[in-house]
């Protein structure tokens, strides 16, 4: 059976409704009164739980504007940029963790984030977070991974570009050191992303295959591909998040607005509720409806004796008279007795043929 994780106080698991995680990344856009304004507006919007990315532009990568240090791709939003002023950019100033922290909690937020390295590990156990995030980019980092791990908390990996030997490799270096609780996130590592590149059956086959639960870390614009991945089990759902697309920033594409976010939310936990059960009959809710269905009434007066035809017999709404699937077994046969409009057809109006017994009453028992 898959396990479940808890993070921060809440259940994560097939049983439980999603968890939803706003990635705030660098919309903050280099201002902390924009940050602290990210956390209360995905408080106000119903999310579950607020994180950020720890590191700085000197752990990431080298101040040179050349070769592979230049982004020249011209698909990427970040294409003119060298590395270095991306990710200086786009980091979360390490003293603006504990107040941006201490907002979330203040509004009822779990609040974690992505180390990059050791040094980011180490720092936010100083700040007691409740679990790590790896990105899609680490996962062949297998010393953070174990860096990671090592501290007890709950992880979540996301498995964007990975291989199956890679995510073998990365859930073996977890169980190397430690139990801890595991969360795979189904991801496309493109920003944006493509609806048509989210590939949401992988999510029951990562499950099934690791033993673990899974979630999505989703790029795509909107909340439709988040919402199909609950409906194919995922029990996470982690977005970008900003104020306003038009305000900019390097994540702003393709992250969600408050009203979008507040949607998502929705839609992800009523995805969740529509899961439900296999199941077959009326549900509670379906049995004031029954009696709407059709079923054989007699449709024009006859006398005793007379001939039940299709001139006076019809499957018609509400449900009080015998199941449409016995109107064959009913023509031509005679009427019990005087028969009114809008009487509900009954075995005991209607004589047996002359070829049957005499006790013909209900041929069908049970089968109204």
């Amino acid at each position: 059976m898959t396990r479940e994780v808890v993070i921060g106080g809440r259940r994560v698991g097939a049983g439980h409704p999603p968890l939803v995680i706003a990635e705030l990344s660098g919309n903050h856009n280099q201002s902390l009164e924009r940050a602290l304004a990210l956390v209360d507006a995905a408080a106000n919007a119903g999310a579950h739980a607020v994180k950020l990315q720890t590191y700085t532009a000197d752990t990431m990568t080298l101040d040179l504007r050349a070769g592979d240090f230049y982004i020249e791709d011209p698909q990427s939003p970040w294409r003119g940029k060298t590395l270095h002023e991306l990710y200086r950019q786009a980091h979360t100033p390490w003293e603006w963790h504990a107040p941006i922290f201490e907002r979330c909690r203040a509004r009822g937020l779990i609040a974690f984030s992505t180390p990059f390295d050791a040094s980011a590990v180490d720092f936010l156990e100083q700040l007691g977070v409740p679990a790590y995030k790896i990105a899609s980019f680490e996962l062949t980092d297998l010393a953070l991974i174990q860096r990671a791990a090592r501290t007890g908390k709950p992880l979540l990996m996301s498995t964007g570009m990975a291989t199956l030997d890679e995510l073998d490799d990365a859930v073996r270096a977890v169980r190397s050191v430690s139990q801890v609780g595991l969360v795979l996130l189904r991801c496309t590592s493109a920003y944006p992303a493509t609806a048509d590149a989210a590939n949401l059956r992988t999510i029951p086959h990562l499950r099934e295959l690791f033993d673990v639960p899974v979630g999505i870390s989703d790029h795509t614009p909107g909340v439709g591909v988040a919402t199909a991945a609950v409906a194919l089990g995922a029990v996470l759902v982690e977005k970008h998040f900003t104020l306003r697309r038009a305000d900019g920033g390097v994540d702003a594409e393709f992250s969600l607005e408050p009203a979008e976010l507040a949607s998502l939310v929705t839609e992800t936990e009523r995805a969740f509720r529509a899961l439900g059960e296999v199941h077959y009959g009326p549900t509670v809710a379906e049995r004031g409806s029954l009696r709407f269905r059709r079923s054989l009434y007699v449709t024009r007066a006859g006398k005793t004796g007379e001939p039940l035809t299709l001139e006076n017999v019809r499957a018609i709404r509400p449900a009080g008279g015998l199941k449409p699937k016995h109107l064959a077994s009913v023509l031509g046969r005679n009427a019990a007795r005087d028969l009114e409009p809008g009487t509900p057809l009954a075995w005991e109006l209607i004589s047996p043929r002359s070829d049957e017994v005499a006790s013909f009453e209900n041929p069908l028992p049970g089968d109204s």
